[in-house]
């Protein structure tokens, strides 16, 4: 199997490579609709100096076992329905913060598409940890 997959690629590299490079456009399409990834240094900066507000779209179990400070959890599946409790934040950046950065992409999107600037958390809560930064229970 793996040889016929070398010999087609060898005989058809000009398929092969623009396969790849359209791979690649894709990918880095979907990353980008999804809204600017903030460091965690990024996202402390905005956060204290008043200019951002962390949306924590995990379930309600999970924030509760540890969340960033000031955090406000709306789970992913809810955030449509509650995006009218984000309209006094509408001046501040809303950084969407999940496990591990999978699912902040879509709701960074519905934040978007709504009006709101958006971000989301690069590797969500476990950078988070990954940085020894304090979570609150």
């Amino acid at each position: 199997m793996v040889a016929h997959l070398i010999e087609f690629a060898t005989n058809h590299y000009l398929l092969v490579g623009i396969f790849v490079v359209l791979l690649v456009l894709l990918i880095l399409s979907e990353i980008s609709r999804g809204g600017k990834s903030l460091s965690t240094r990024e996202l402390t900066a905005l956060v204290n100096s008043d200019q951002g507000l962390v949306i924590d779209i995990r379930a309600s179990k999970e924030y509760s076992a540890g969340h960033i400070v000031g955090a406000l959890n709306i789970p992913q599946d809810k955030l449509v329905a509650r995006m009218g409790e984000l309209e006094k934040h509408k001046a501040k950046t809303l950084i969407v913060v999940d496990n591990m950065g999978q699912h902040a992409g879509t709701s960074c999107r519905e934040l978007l598409k709504a009006g709101y600037n958006a971000a989301k958390l690069s590797g969500g809560v476990s950078s988070w940890r990954a940085d020894n930064l304090p979570l609150v229970k």
